[in-house]
């Protein structure tokens, strides 16, 4: 029998049927995540997390809250119990730890919840992993139904970060690459290559090299500032948080030449003139 986050649950004496789950996941304009305010300031975290739309009060309407965020290897980790008691509205003032403004010019109807950390499950919050299952866009489910019994994917002694997965295996957003941890920017700093950028709302892909001081990260960080990096299809397009990865890394001794060589052929296998938002 698998282990599973209700019975976690279970031995601590609550019922499944009084927990909400809570995923929090979504990137700010301001380049942070839940999962970087969450381990860099865990009370701006809780304040974020307290705040939520008056029009979907049915979805938080339970005693307890299970907090998870995703962490940039996109695993879903545990990150407190909740007691949760009455809520008020939140005032015109009131300043989203997210996006850093505040509630009058997010203009929608907040509620501010009150709430207890339960401390029994401190020493889970930061170690433990669930496979949150294919519903990743249900953000907010009941623990009791099926897809609210989450498996438990990894139990660990102490918080870590995750470690880099694998240039292969490497997806993010221009916006979160500012939370990133400091052993994945120092991989990415280090290594050239090329690399791929699709849009999420116009389904177009840009191929381009990284063959400059700071590599990968160097090269990305000019479209963090501009949106656009230079690039005449970008600038030709709305500002987008594209999803970025890695097709290719060479190695130290690679010119120039080169790696501009490699990122035409890329080009040329995945139509991006043709079919994309590349112009050379």
């Amino acid at each position: 029998m698998p282990l599973t986050f209700n019975l976690v649950l279970k031995e601590a004496g609550i019922d499944p049927r009084d927990v909400r789950l809570m995923r929090h996941q979504n990137v700010a304009d301001t380049g942070l995540t839940p999962y970087a305010i969450w381990r860099d300031d865990r009370a701006e975290f809780e304040r974020y997390q307290s705040a939520q739309r008056s029009d979907r009060r049915g979805h938080f309407a339970s005693r307890y809250w299970a907090s998870f965020v995703v962490p940039p290897d996109r695993s879903t980790l545990f990150v407190g119990l909740y007691e949760i008691f009455e809520h008020r509205p939140a005032p015109d003032d009131w300043i989203d730890p997210l996006q850093r403004i505040t509630r009058r010019e997010i203009d929608l109807d907040l509620d501010l919840y009150e709430y207890r950390r339960l401390p029994e499950f401190e020493h889970l919050a930061g170690c433990l992993r669930v496979d949150w299952g294919p519903g990743t866009r249900s953000w907010a489910q009941r623990a009791d139904r099926d897809t609210g019994n989450k498996r438990i994917v990894e139990l660990t002694q102490g918080f870590r970060e995750p470690d880099f997965p694998g240039f292969s295996r490497f997806i993010g957003n221009l916006g979160s690459l500012p939370s990133l941890p400091a052993s994945w920017i120092a991989v990415l700093s280090a290594s050239r290559g090329i690399y791929l950028l699709t849009c999420p709302r116009t389904r177009e892909q840009y191929v381009g090299s990284a063959h400059g001081v700071g590599g990968f990260w160097g090269r990305w960080q000019a479209y963090v500032v501009t949106g656009h990096g230079g690039n005449v299809g970008l600038k030709m397009r709305d500002p987008s948080d594209y999803q970025v990865s890695i097709l290719e890394v060479l190695g130290s001794t690679a010119t120039t030449d080169e790696i501009i060589a490699a990122e035409q052929l890329w080009k040329a296998k995945l139509q991006s003139r043709e079919m994309g938002l590349n112009r050379n």
